[in-house]
């Protein structure tokens, strides 16, 4: 690849998304109250140095404060996979605010146990709770797990996607060892001390670490997101479980992401079977929410631990939080798993990204590029690099930012967006076949422009 050529072409679309855009540039230079000119210091890292403003969406179109309207392939990075403001949703939200009232009060209300039993229809775990974020789901579970197994460590994948739970941010260093992740900010203590980092489909070094007996979980994605898609091999999620049983470690699957693998996830869709299960961001439409489930089995491990060790999971003890579980959480979760992603919903949209990632294929083959596109149901992303990388070290390895510029700030000036941290598109019930074709289109211009 010519890289003057990526050059002149990227201050291009720098210069378009600048001239087309004076109203969220406006915006963002009038934040001064705000850390680094945004409500959430990630929302900076958006493609043409400064992110678009919201003005409104609905479905899978966000338009923004300069009267650009976008098809959204971004969907608020898995957020809104059920599409902005599905009225089912809306009109739940509505109930739960204008005619039932409160929105949190500390109380059980009968929305919470249909949404345990949704989740444990779908994914199999009998023993639900909630939180606001799959980043507490995560943390409080992880808790759960130490206090079940008497053992202080885990075990997770290098460049995997666990939200910003401490532990997580490790990677295997070149002489294989554990270390903290590149940019990780000021950790409380050296994540190594807590955490092994192995490589994805590196079954040798997960038995090689369990066998230690230190590691009380696995917190694993059925397959790495947020690096870019890293598929499991045939046999890895068989060999992760065989060796979990081997050596008395709790498996636990982050299906944050994955849920664009089908309803139940990619727990249900490859037949995993998990000793617990994390989520968040995408069941409740757009509302925050986080959710845990554990196996009967270990729930009751758990209970009565608690009760010989006199373990605190209702005040001080570092779960729970006076938001989670709350009514409009629920109402939202309740409509969005009972009305929008359903079943039926899936089917169609995992035929489009099939379409999607073809065409894409079938163009990076056409101008010679050597890239890749990796599916996960509903969701695909490009990847810059042939053959498709096998773990998180090689995909970041395959890392671009200008590229990822480029293609960023092409879609989005022709109005069309992909998730700006990644190169990740990802359809919701209201995706369109035409809505596919114009992806299609815009990234045929887009890779021919660059090959020249």
């Amino acid at each position: 690849m010519d890289r003057d050529r990526l050059s002149a072409l990227l201050e291009a679309e720098r210069t378009t998304h600048l001239g087309r855009n004076p109203g969220s540039q406006a915006q963002f230079a009038a934040a001064e109250h705000l850390f680094t000119g945004v409500p959430m210091t990630w929302m900076a890292n958006w493609a043409g140095r400064f992110p678009l403003a919201l003005a409104g969406a609905r479905g899978n179109r966000v338009t923004d404060v300069d009267g650009h309207t976008y098809v959204d392939f971004a969907l608020g990075d898995t957020g809104a996979m059920a599409g902005h403001s599905p009225v089912p949703v809306v009109d739940a939200v509505r109930r739960r605010i204008d005619t039932l009232g409160g929105i949190t009060a500390m109380l059980p209300n009968e929305d919470a146990e249909w949404v345990a039993a949704e989740l444990t229809r779908r994914f199999g775990l009998t023993q639900w709770s909630f939180a606001l974020s799959a980043t507490d789901a995560n943390r409080w579970a992880l808790r759960l797990a130490r206090l079940a197994t008497g053992r202080s460590k885990i075990l997770v994948f290098s460049y995997c996607y666990h939200g910003s739970v401490d532990e997580t941010f490790v990677v295997v260093g070149p002489d294989g060892t554990t270390r903290s992740r590149p940019g990780n900010v000021a950790p409380a203590v050296d994540p190594s001390t807590t955490t092994v980092a192995v490589e994805f489909n590196d079954l040798e070094g997960v038995a090689r670490a369990l066998r230690t007996g230190e590691v009380a979980a696995v917190l694993t994605e059925p397959a790495l997101t947020n690096i870019g898609i890293v598929l499991p091999e045939p046999g890895f999620h068989d060999g992760l479980r065989a060796l979990c049983d081997e050596t008395g470690t709790l498996l636990m699957i982050d299906e944050t992401h994955t849920l664009s693998a089908g309803p139940g996830g990619s727990t249900a869709a490859w037949g995993l079977t998990p000793d617990i299960v994390t989520m968040g961001k995408a069941i409740a439409g757009g509302i925050p929410i986080g959710a845990f489930g554990l196996r009967a089995e270990l729930a009751d491990r758990v209970l009565g631990l608690v009760r010989a060790e006199h373990a605190d999971i209702e005040d001080v003890g570092g779960i729970g939080g006076t938001l989670a579980g709350n009514a409009l959480s629920m109402a939202a979760a309740r409509a969005t798993l009972g009305e929008v992603l359903t079943a039926e919903a899936f089917a169609p949209m995992e035929s489009l990204a099939t379409r999607l990632t073809a065409e894409a294929t079938a163009t990076i083959s056409r101008h010679g590029m050597p890239w890749t596109v990796t599916q996960l149901g509903a969701r695909a992303e490009y990847r810059f690099r042939a053959p498709t990388p096998r773990n998180g070290t090689e995909s970041n390895a395959a890392d671009d930012p200008d590229l990822d510029e480029y293609l960023h700030l092409f879609m989005s000036n022709r109005d069309v967006l992909i998730t700006p941290f990644h190169n990740m598109v990802l359809m919701c019930p209201t995706t369109t076949v035409d809505d596919v074709a114009l992806h299609g289109r815009l990234f045929e211009d887009a890779v021919a422009a660059l090959a020249g």
